[in-house]
């Protein structure tokens, strides 16, 4: 449909949508046009299939240079989200996971106190066929999933995308807002992705040595429990760096015992 008005200064900002392993460069252009009729812009690609730059992305994104131009490539999630501070995961699918679940409308209330108050934030997309893998999902805080027809809930990545920005515009509205506090706690800096990650590697290492992941076939179920309730604590970045220095400690201890 028509109506793009180019004397309108272009929306940007907002949480980063993040996409895993996309597959078609036309779906990464329509994902690119969605975002920008929301005021999206900052979109990551993760292992794309075709490679990045894609012209066939270009095509399909009528017009959203700003957003395809901006796109930045990585080789895994945790390196797409490692600068953000809170991160969603979509899916459709029930999990074993004990993670808080959101709607998109509440979800993107949520997303909009974080940004707001200068904390980066994302939303995590799955593969076209099969979506998010449980450790995928576990790298997230909580869970966004979409009130659809159960007996067909499946939604193309494009469409996913734009639920989520349609909602992300919707939430910055002044109808139902809530009166302000006056005064409000001190709020602690959030740790980022990529220093949580850290430590959840050092925990797991050093519980490896101390033979905590028996018997080993149960490890990588023990390991995806372990990190779901580390990740959940929403730990700042004072608290992660608090935790380094008891793992450290402990890990001083243990050389030293098996010196």
């Amino acid at each position: 449909m028509a109506g793009t008005d180019r004397t309108v200064e272009t929306l940007a900002g907002g949480p980063a949508i993040v996409l895993v392993e996309p597959q078609l460069g036309e779906n990464i252009g329509m994902v690119a046009r969605a975002m920008a009729n929301f005021g999206l812009s900052d979109l990551r690609l993760v292992a794309p299939r075709d490679g990045w730059p894609n012209e066939k992305a270009r095509a399909a994104a009528s017009r959203a240079d700003h957003v395809i131009d901006a796109a930045r490539v990585y080789d895994t999630v945790r390196d797409a989200v490692a600068d953000l501070t809170w991160l969603l995961a979509t899916t459709a699918r029930p999990r074993d996971s004990v993670k808080p679940v959101r709607g998109p409308k509440a979800a993107s209330a949520a997303l909009r106190t974080r940004i707001s108050a200068g904390q980066p934030a994302g939303i995590l997309f799955g593969r076209e066929r099969f979506g998010l893998s449980n450790e995928e999902v576990g790298l997230a805080d909580e869970i966004v999933t979409f009130p659809v027809n159960p007996a067909f809930a499946s939604l193309n990545i494009a469409q996913a995308v734009l639920l989520m920005s349609y909602e992300w515009m919707q939430s910055g509205g002044e109808e139902g807002a809530e009166e302000a506090p006056r005064f409000a706690p001190a709020e602690a800096e959030p740790a980022e992705k990529g220093d949580l990650h850290r430590l959840l590697d050092h925990a797991e290492g050093l519980l490896d040595r101390l033979g905590y992941f028996r018997p080993p076939e149960r490890k990588v179920a023990l390991s995806e429990k372990l990190r779901t309730t580390l990740t959940k604590a929403n730990f700042n970045r004072m608290e992660v760096h608090a935790l380094h220095g008891v793992l450290k400690h402990v890990e001083l201890k243990l050389n030293k015992d098996e010196s």
